[in-house]
């Protein structure tokens, strides 16, 4: 009977099925765990599932039964991947599961921030209509998508699906991928995306080479007054920096559904860009949709039941 443990279950939406593993099992699964609960909660068990928890080296080698960890997540780096494999640990993610929430919710915020649907709308309920007397009024800026030019920052699925639905809009893509050689055909550098784009959309992972990607220098070579939008991972972009660039007019307006750490302080940039009219931010829900969630939560036990019939899916990394 093999002991399967989901350390952080609040991570999936409540009406979220979340099904039981096809074979023999004892199942337990808590809200949230902390680092510091993590090595007690999951001891003895086989199979550990996780989205956020931390899985140091420390930890992982108080957790000698461990075969499996499931991560209920794209990312991985909360697990100190290198200790996991010399243990004989796999690690297992999720994938292609986001490639219509995510790129619909950077979609609507390209639209909202493009024609200031937020501060329109909330001047309205101040009365903001009624004093001007007239059948519309100008206090905030609109402008179309038909034309421009969208930079996107990666080029993997969400990307790609994103340079369609920009496309449907008459919309000129260039994608700039730090992944990639900067030889590859149909890119361009990340001078051309940051100096050329009226839009810029972020779909890369975190590391080292992305990790402040988006600061001053880089914001003071914007020539078209950006939007810029990030739906992929917090650190990313430096905040205090965009807000600086806002400031100085330098980007026109932003769209901000990830940050580190998360949640944020009460008292970081990310809440004060938050409290602007030109920006907006949203709690990381980006991938949040029930059917992005359902997706996820059945991959998630699809890998594990792979793993235990010996054809492991999705594997980042391993024995």
């Amino acid at each position: 009977m093999r002991k399967v443990v989901f350390l952080d279950r609040d991570t999936i939406a409540p009406q979220v099925n979340v099904r039981r593993p096809a074979f023999a099992h004892e199942w337990a699964e808590y809200d949230r765990t902390t680092e510091a609960q993590a090595v007690e909660r999951a001891k003895g068990a086989q199979i550990v599932i996780l989205n956020k928890v931390r899985l140091p080296a420390a930890s992982l080698a108080q957790l000698p039964e461990l075969k499996l960890i499931a991560v209920a997540a794209t990312g991985y780096d909360c697990i100190d991947v290198k200790a996991a494999a010399a243990q004989g640990v796999t690690i297992s993610n999720i994938r292609g599961y986001a490639k219509a929430t995510v790129p619909e919710h950077t979609f609507a915020l390209i639209l909202a921030l493009s024609r200031s649907l937020i501060p329109y709308n909330k001047s309205l309920l101040a009365g903001r209509w009624h004093e001007a007397a007239q059948f519309c009024y100008f206090d905030y800026p609109i402008f179309d998508l038909a034309a421009k030019r969208l930079g996107l920052v990666g080029g993997g699925v969400l990307g790609g699906r994103v340079a369609e639905i920009a496309r449907g809009f008459g919309m000129e893509v260039v994608i700039f991928d730090p992944g990639a050689p900067a030889s590859t055909q149909g890119l361009v550098s990340f001078d051309e995306l940051v100096e050329t784009s009226d839009v810029i959309s972020l779909h890369c992972p975190l590391t080292d080479q992305t990790r402040g990607l988006f600061s001053t220098p880089v914001f003071a070579r914007m020539m078209k007054r950006p939007i810029i939008v990030d739906t992929a991972r917090g650190g990313l972009i430096v905040e205090e920096d965009l807000e600086k660039a806002l400031d100085a007019g330098l980007v026109s307006a932003a769209g901000l559904d990830v940050v580190l750490p998360e949640p944020p302080s009460l008292d970081s940039a990310f809440m004060r860009l938050a409290r602007r009219q030109n920006v907006i931010c949203t709690p990381h829900v980006a991938w949040a949709s029930r059917e992005g969630q359902q997706t996820l939560a059945d991959q998630l036990i699809d890998n594990v039941e792979n793993f235990v019939a010996g054809k492991p899916s999705n594997v980042v990394a391993g024995p």
